[in-house]
């Protein structure tokens, strides 16, 4: 995949009359943005003298450190959560990761995924924590600054645990300020809405969601200190909301995960908003039944 990713307008149809654009993460050839932050932080170990990586995943995370671990030449070990989705295992595994399936979330995962990094001397990936992460996000705020006709009005970014969206930010805060970066979690994974609003880290017991690049239950406090410095809007949105983005983005001819339509599911709460919208969107890897599911029958999806 040639970068920059593309920047394109949103179909009229979708636009409601408004200046709307995709910043278009999904096309790279790992269905998601993550492989930004995956490479520059493999590099890194491997400059350190790793000989491999434990890592935790809910799947985009884990298929781009495998992804990276084949460039480097790092073994990369990737624990998951029981359930986890087929597609996006499917892809670690082709990409020659080992794969542990443990627990009933990432936290839990995280958890068995950072015991075997004490055990093995391995060095522990934990996304959301490395600063080349935030550097390599970054870029994509660049981009879109560079190929956008006049600074958006805002950038719409999906929020799981903080990574992206702080690491746009620190470049939207220096080079556009008066851009407005608006998160968008969900619902059911709400753990940096309400730290946002805390302005602190918050304690969640459960996360509800299918779109698994949103369910985070446990937050990162690093993260959490840069999202209130940054970040201008923290917007919450359904299970159905997602499933209908979905359904849009699909009539657009764009195949999205849920995360990835999470911007578009939240528009109708920036009625307020004047001039060009950028959404990003994020990741298509989603598995087959549940994508059908969203696309014919959104209303079966909690509202």
């Amino acid at each position: 995949m040639e970068l920059p990713t593309p920047l394109e307008a949103v179909p009229e149809s979708l636009r409601g009359g408004r200046a709307l654009f995709f910043k278009r993460e999904d096309l790279h050839e790992l269905g998601a943005f993550k492989w930004r932050g995956a490479l520059p932080t493999l590099e890194a170990f491997r400059h350190r003298g790793a000989a491999a990586v434990v890592t935790a995943s809910t799947g985009n995370h884990g298929a781009a450190v495998a992804w990276a671990g084949r460039r480097t030449g790092l073994r990369a070990i990737v624990y998951a959560p029981e359930g986890a989705s087929a597609t996006k295992l499917a892809l670690i595994q082709g990409l020659g990761a080992e794969i542990r399936l443990t627990g009933t979330d990432l936290d839990a995962a995280k958890d068995e995924g950072k015991r075997c990094a004490r055990q093995t001397g391995f060095p522990f990936f934990e996304d959301g924590v490395e600063p080349t992460q935030y550097a390599g996000y970054g870029a994509i705020a660049d981009e879109i600054l560079d190929q956008a006709t006049e600074p958006p009005a805002a950038i719409i970014v999906p929020v799981g645990n903080g990574a992206l969206i702080c690491g746009m930010g620190q470049v939207l805060k220096r080079r556009s300020p008066r851009t407005l970066l608006v998160g968008v979690a969900a619902k059911e994974a709400p753990v940096m809405a309400l730290s946002f609003q805390a302005r602190r880290p918050v304690v969640c017991d459960r996360i509800a969601t299918f779109a698994d690049g949103l369910a985070v239950r446990v937050a990162i406090p690093a993260a959490v200190a840069l999202v209130n410095d940054l970040v201008d809007r923290m917007l919450l949105v359904s299970e159905r909301q997602m499933a209908e983005g979905i359904g849009s983005l699909s009539v657009a001819g764009i195949r999205a995960e849920g995360a990835a339509a999470a911007g578009l599911a939240a528009l109708p709460q920036l009625l307020d908003l004047d001039g060009p919208i950028v959404l990003v969107v994020t990741g298509r890897n989603i598995d087959q039944p549940l994508y059908r599911r969203a696309v014919q029958d959104p209303r079966s999806f909690s509202g």
